[in-house]
């Protein structure tokens, strides 16, 4: 006895179950063969990266850029990209292209500002170009009398980045960056003071150590500092002792007596307090 015949519903369910069967391996093979092209794409990337990075530890700087442009290029979308920029913009570095570095750098944190690590460690290169551009000239003790432009935009991007990245591991040596530059800016101002100070321009002598202070100082020196406090220049009991020697010569007692005490209560190590104490002194026995 044959079986009976199929409906018309029943033979549709059927054809499409045959279709679904048949057509499940071509449907699996497009799964791993997309899941093969990614894992191709990344494989090849790392291997293109990695065969720069070879030109790069060689220092054949403009190979290495040429090969981590291609990088960028090929697999714009994989990480591997990202960090060619940042080797291209480090092959700048490295050839004294500071003004070109900055730009590289600068690029890499405008597009890629969700890379907290990659940001981090672009913005503290960029602190180290300006940096670098100081010329020799300022590490001269004739610094002191040119335009501190240069300076300025070093000392700027410095404390930027001090103050964003307090606890990075590229602090360390960008708060000793920051330091010799503060150092650099506060001599300068007491260097116009005593300029000021020589002319009996009393005024703006005190004016420049205001500023100096208001704007360069560090906090005292009583104390460790944390990693957010301000830069110690080392010059601020230096600038301490100029500001109340200008107070006694313009008759101003308490305002230098104010000076000689900040200097011997947050400054107690430094060997000017000989001389503050000596003012103090000078102006107790003169009831003045």
């Amino acid at each position: 006895m044959g079986c009976p015949p199929l409906s018309r519903t029943s033979r549709c369910l059927a054809l499409t179950t045959l279709v679904t069967l048949a057509g499940a391996p071509f449907l699996t093979g497009c799964e791993k063969g997309e899941a093969k092209t990614a894992l191709s794409y990344t494989a090849d990337s790392k291997r293109a990266y990695d065969e720069a990075m070879i030109e790069f530890s060689a220092h054949n700087w403009l190979e290495a850029q040429a090969l981590m442009r291609e990088v960028k290029r090929k697999y714009s979308y994989s990480k591997y990209a990202r960090l060619a920029e940042l080797r291209i913009a480090d092959a700048d570095f490295e050839q004294d292209k500071f003004a070109e570095a900055i730009r590289g750098y600068r690029q890499f944190v405008h597009d890629h500002r969700s890379d907290v690590d990659e940001v981090s460690y672009a913005r503290s290169r960029i602190a180290e170009s300006q940096y670098a551009q100081i010329s020799e000239s300022f590490l001269l003790p004739t610094a002191d009398e040119r335009d501190q432009a240069v300076i300025i935009d070093a000392f700027k991007e410095l404390k930027s980045y001090v103050h964003d990245y307090p606890n990075a591991k590229e602090s360390k040596k960008i708060r000793e960056l920051l330091a010799d530059v503060t150092a650099r800016l506060m001599r300068h101002e007491l260097y116009v003071a005593r300029f000021y100070l020589q002319r009996d321009n009393f005024d703006a002598a005190v004016l420049r150590i205001q500023y100096a202070m208001r704007t360069f100082a560090g906090g005292p020196s009583i104390r460790e500092p944390a990693p957010s406090d301000p830069i110690d220049s080392g010059l601020e009991a230096e600038a301490l002792l100029l500001l109340g020697e200008v107070y006694l010569k313009m008759h101003k007692f308490g305002d230098a007596r104010e000076s000689f005490a900040v200097l011997l209560r947050d400054y107690p190590k430094s060997p000017l307090t000989v001389q503050a104490t000596n003012y103090l002194t000078y102006m107790k026995d003169r009831g003045v």
